[in-house]
């Protein structure tokens, strides 16, 4: 009986425990204002145990470059395994449906019979998901990447990570003209290819009251840009 008492215990402790952790994970704030210059980058301590990779290069449908993900692995006394993967794993990235995803730590690309491997940026990132707007190319002979992305330690926790701001990217295929298009410390929802526009469509969520965290009382911001543009200009819409 004691046993089995115990054991109650012991199993609402450890309910509590998670309840608390998920709550403090939540009551955490996405965005800390003050001195906000500090929150361009992470400043996080080199973690040694930590290796960069590369997966296996991926070629989009009709492209002429290889496209390099580069992710870390961290080490734990038997093998490695990925930042984004609880299994021993080298594998930093997945590819489907002209999408690369994973927690990337940038991507590197090179020209088909060239030798020449550069990177997409040399500033501190944390990649979601690269997409190839291959319906949009087939149409204009444009070859583009639209990418969501962390590129600011927004929370001040000293690293880049998911828990900080997404941002909306777009690049050539080649990674240059890599631009910025969501407005800064807005949060990205979503975003969508209007193909018979050319238009590629996007909504942000501002912080208007400056609470760190993006709730009901904020307000949605929308974003168009003509993707013909020689020039990416973000242009704002009000539907409501």
């Amino acid at each position: 009986m004691k046993m089995k008492n115990y054991l109650s215990y012991l199993a609402v402790a450890l309910a509590m425990l998670f309840v608390s952790c998920k709550k403090e994970e939540a009551d955490k704030p996405k965005v800390i204002y003050e001195d906000t210059s500090k929150s361009k980058s992470a400043t996080s301590p080199i973690d040694t145990t930590q290796i960069e990779v590369a997966d296996l290069p991926i070629t989009m449908e009709g492209t002429n470059f290889l496209i390099h993900p580069i992710g870390v692995i961290s080490g734990n006394g038997k093998g490695f395994k990925s930042s984004s993967d609880s299994e021993q794993s080298f594998t930093v990235s997945n590819y489907g449906e002209y999408q690369i995803t994973g927690y990337l730590k940038n991507l590197k690309f090179q020209e088909i019979g060239k030798d020449s491997i550069y990177a997409l940026t040399d500033k501190q990132i944390l990649i979601e998901t690269a997409t190839y707007l291959k319906t949009f190319a087939d149409k204009n002979k444009q070859q583009l990447l639209v990418y969501t992305l962390a590129d600011m330690d927004t929370n001040k926790d000293g690293k880049l990570d998911n828990s900080d701001i997404k941002s909306l990217y777009i690049s050539t295929i080649s990674g240059q003209k890599f631009t910025k298009l969501s407005p800064e410390l807005q949060e990205l929802i979503d975003w969508k290819l209007i193909e018979s526009k050319n238009m590629l469509y996007f909504r942000t969520i501002e912080d208007t009251n400056k609470n760190g965290e993006f709730d009901a009382e904020d307000s949605l911001q929308y974003h168009f840009i003509n993707l013909l543009d020689k020039e990416w200009k973000v242009n704002g819409y009000k539907p409501v």
